[in-house]
């Protein structure tokens, strides 16, 4: 068999950050697209649950009788319960955003539940028929909220326990009247009056049954649900009551970090009374600045308190962030990540709070004297966000990825960065062999001021892995893995706990998109721990050969054109080992653009080849 020649160097920079991967899984940008984008081969791309078009099933709600009916949309939020009888994988929950009144399921958001098992001749997933003890039978269910805890509010971000997969659906859409409700009772509501269709369930709350809210006010809690049996068992008014997005579970299982999604956005945390029992312990707001403990406590046995937290958080000066969104905990590196996603113009939104004793963080500090302004002012700008590491042997809060990187308003596409980075909203982990990576989402909350080219004006909404062991990442450490279509946000993305399959959200698209990308809807993306570690790719230093790939390339050398013998995916490098291009399931490449040299072309099945272009 023939061999040619490949520096050590060379190859081990083409492969790079992500020697742990056998094929690069990135992928270019795609700045408007009808369809989901990701990588393909080993990984099988499936559409698990699309909104409006599977049907779930439903209790009597509003009088109307229980039955089978469309799925609501704006898929948020993915938790994941896992089985632990072994006889499936596991129970997913998908939030719907959407505000909608619906006689079948609920007014305002909701949330699905469905079981799901591995197709033992491919690994995907197969979603399982169920019974429920309320008599529900089916594949996908709405959980039921009406009827045990009242209706919910944009079911956003949430809580995936890591502890014992518990679950909490987060109510983000904040609201101040009874009008103002997508609902048909605008009465009060009474604390631990809801029923459970026969169930016993705890649906009241420990402390506040009995007392009595206006309807508005049993909207904007954390909820926690029962995935197993697709109902809700109580909403955490000892949490308060909050813009929530997400939020995250110690596996001391009694310490547990949310965030608010708001400008300002605060980070609080409770500490349970005993492990397990979220209905008694101490909530507390975090303030940067402050001497000894960086923690304030606020009187959580107070129903007024807890729902006037932000009042509270002014009067104990915790610290403002622009947005607070997904809050994840990561075991390896034992610290608190959580996004802070962004917005024009926050100086307006948080001016009063810190007039009146709030404080603001120290991004926003820095960014501001960076900029000659200052955090109160309309010119301050933080256009793209970031994402921020707690570390919890100090509680030290500190940017860990900065959006970008800062472009002039009206940048074009021949000027755009390969990667930017703008509004991260949701996160999540995956392990890829033993490589640990973290899964940031965009939710781009505009177009202007760089986050897209200035020629586009859909918001393209990526998803990014990054390692988990680069020192201090920036934006050139990401790897795009999934683009969501034209409209839609990506988002919820989460890992199976056997690492085999990637879930995300495609929420809200255009509905001008083929089916089923005119609806939200959920993906799994299965065949991670087929990219798991290898040193194939990876020559020893002093050692230059290495056999001949069995694909084709020609002609070599070349000046515009190279084809394959197959169809391939392929990525293109440079002598430094650059990647500088990567195209999906094609028969050649136009190199016309390239400069004269030396290259290395490598297919999906980690063969590669030599090119000379001239």
């Amino acid at each position: 068999m023939k061999k040619f020649y490949l520096s050590a160097l060379a190859l081990a920079g083409a492969i790079g950050a992500h020697a742990q991967i056998q094929f690069d899984p990135s992928i270019e940008p795609t700045y408007v697209t009808d369809e989901v984008i990701v990588p393909s081969s080993p990984l099988i791309l499936q559409h698990l649950f699309i909104g409006g078009t599977h049907l779930v099933e439903t209790n009597p709600t509003y009088g109307n009788a229980g039955g089978s009916y469309p799925a609501k949309e704006w898929h948020d939020f993915i938790g994941f319960t896992p089985d632990e009888t072994g006889n499936s994988l596991g129970w997913v929950t998908v939030n719907h955003e959407m505000i909608v009144q619906n006689d079948h399921i609920g007014d305002g958001g909701g949330m699905s539940a469905f079981r799901v098992t591995r197709d033992t001749n491919n690994d995907t997933l197969i979603v399982m028929e169920q019974t429920l003890a309320d008599g529900r039978q089916g594949k996908f269910f709405a959980i039921d909220f009406v009827n045990t805890v009242g209706e919910t509010g944009m079911n956003c971000g949430g809580i995936e326990s890591s502890f014992d997969g518990r679950i909490w659906t987060a109510e983000e859409w904040f609201r101040t009247s009874n009008t103002s409700i997508a609902d048909r009772d605008t009465s009060d509501f009474t604390i631990g009056t809801g029923t459970a269709n026969g169930q016993t369930v705890s649906n009241g709350f420990p402390g506040f049954n009995g007392q009595t809210i206006k309807k508005y006010q049993n909207v904007n809690w954390m909820v926690e649900v029962d995935p197993r049996e697709a109902v809700a068992l109580r909403k955490q008014y000892n949490w308060g009551r909050m813009g929530f997005e997400g939020g995250a579970v110690l596996p001391d299982n009694k310490t547990v970090f949310i965030g608010e999604d708001a400008t300002p956005g605060w980070l609080a945390k409770f500490v349970a009374d005993t492990p397990g029992d979220f209905t008694a312990g101490d909530l507390f707001l975090y303030k940067h600045d402050a001497t000894g403990s960086k923690w304030v406590q606020i009187d959580n046995t107070d129903l007024d308190v807890m729902l006037n937290i932000s009042d509270a958080a002014v009067s104990a000066g915790a610290t403002m962030f622009n947005r607070v969104e997904w809050v994840r905990y990561d075991e390896e590196t034992d610290a608190i990540y959580f996004t802070e996603t962004g917005r024009d113009n926050p100086g307006s939104r948080w001016r009063g709070e810190h007039a009146d004793g709030a404080v603001h963080n120290t991004v926003a500090l820095a960014r501001a004297s960076a900029q000659g302004t200052h955090p109160d002012s309309s010119d301050y700008a933080d256009y793209y966000g970031r994402v921020w590491k707690l570390d919890l042997s100090n509680d030290v809060a500190s940017s860990y990825i900065e959006g970008g990187p800062d472009l002039e308003d009206g940048t074009g596409i021949g000027s755009y960065p390969d990667v930017h980075l703008s509004n991260p909203d949701g996160l999540g982990f995956i392990k890829v062999g033993d490589k640990n990576y973290m899964l940031i989402n965009e939710d781009l909350n505009g177009t202007s001021y760089g986050r897209m080219p200035a020629e586009i004006s859909n918001r393209t909404c990526e998803l990014f892995l990054l390692d988990m062991d680069v020192t201090n990442p920036t934006t050139e450490d990401l790897i795009r893995i999934a683009v969501v279509p034209s409209g839609a946000e990506i988002t919820g993305a989460t890992s199976t706990p056997d690492g085999k399959t990637l879930l995300f959200n495609s929420q809200h698209p255009s509905s001008s998109n083929p089916y089923p990308y005119n609806h939200s809807l959920t993906v799994a993306l299965t065949g991670w721990d087929k990219l798991a570690p290898e040193d194939i790719f990876m020559v020893p230093l002093g050692q230059e050969e290495l056999e001949e790939a069995a694909f084709s390339v020609y002609p070599n050398p070349t000046s515009r054109m190279i084809y394959f013998n197959d169809i391939q995916d392929v990525a293109l490098y440079d002598m430094k080992g650059k990647r500088i291009r990567v195209a999906r399931q094609v028969r050649s490449l136009d190199i016309v653009d390239l400069n004269k040299g030396i290259y290395f072309i490598r297919n999906g099945k980690g063969e590669t080849k030599r090119v000379v272009i001239q």
